[in-house]
C-alpha cells in the first residue's frame, strides 16, 4: 500500500528531526532478516539510545538533506535500516556491530560521525569508543595518577623508618 504525501511527508520530518540532533549514523542492509530479529535489533537500539528506523532511500535522502549525514546519500541503495546515536557517538555502531556478531545477515554498509563518511571497516573502531560517562571515569583518572603517586612516596619516607626501627629493635631482642 503505497504512502500518501502527507504520511511521506511526516517520515522525512521525523528522520530529519532525528539526524539533527544525532552524533553519528550507521546504514546497514537487513535483507533476509525475519521479523523476530528486526523487533530484536530495535528492541536493543531502543535500549542502547539509539533511534532506529527502515526508511525508503528516496525519502531518507530527502530526510537527510540539510544535516550532517548528508554525505551519506549517496551510498543509500537497497533494503537499508538507518541507526542514530542521540547520546554517545559510539551507540549506533555498538547496536549495530553487536546484533551484527549474532546475525550475518545484517550487512553494515555506511558509517558517518560529524559529517564524515567513514569506510564499513571503521564500525568496529567506532563502537569500540568509551562512552561520555566512561571517557570521564578515564579522564579522572589520568589527572589523580600523579596526586596518588606523590601521596605514596611521601608516605614511603615515615614507613622506612619504621620499619628500619623495627628491624632494629628485633636485630637488639636476638642478640
Amino acid at each position: 500500500m503505497p504512502l500518501v504525501l502527507e504520511e511521506k511527508q511526516a517520515i522525512v520530518a521525523e528522520v530529519n528531526a532525528q539526524a539533527a540532533g544525532a552524533h553519528s549514523a550507521v546504514a546497514a542492509e537487513y535483507r533476509g532478516l525475519s521479523v523476530e530479529e528486526m523487533t530484536e535489533l530495535r528492541r536493543s537500539a531502543r535500549a542502547g539510545g539509539v533511534y532506529l528506523r527502515v526508511v525508503k532511500n528516496t525519502l531518507a535522502r530527502r530526510a537527510l538533506q540539510g544535516t550532517a549525514f548528508e554525505c551519506m546519500q549517496d551510498g543509500l541503495v537497497g533494503p537499508l535500516v538507518l541507526a542514530f546515536s542521540k547520546e554517545d557517538p559510539g551507540a549506533a555502531a555498538r547496536v549495530v556491530s553487536a546484533f551484527a556478531k549474532d546475525h550475518e545477515k545484517l550487512v553494515p554498509k555506511l558509517v558517518a560521525v560529524g559529517g564524515k563518511l567513514l569506510p564499513a571497516g571503521e564500525l568496529q573502531r567506532l563502537a569500540t569508543l568509551p562512552t561520555r560517562e566512561q571517557a570521564i571515569s578515564l579522564l579522572m583518572a589520568a589527572m589523580r595518577a600523579p596526586l596518588d603517586k606523590l601521596a605514596r612516596t611521601l608516605n614511603e619516607v615515615p614507613g622506612k623508618l619504621v620499619r628500619t626501627l623495627a628491624a632494629v629493635r628485633d636485630q637488639k631482642q636476638t642478640a
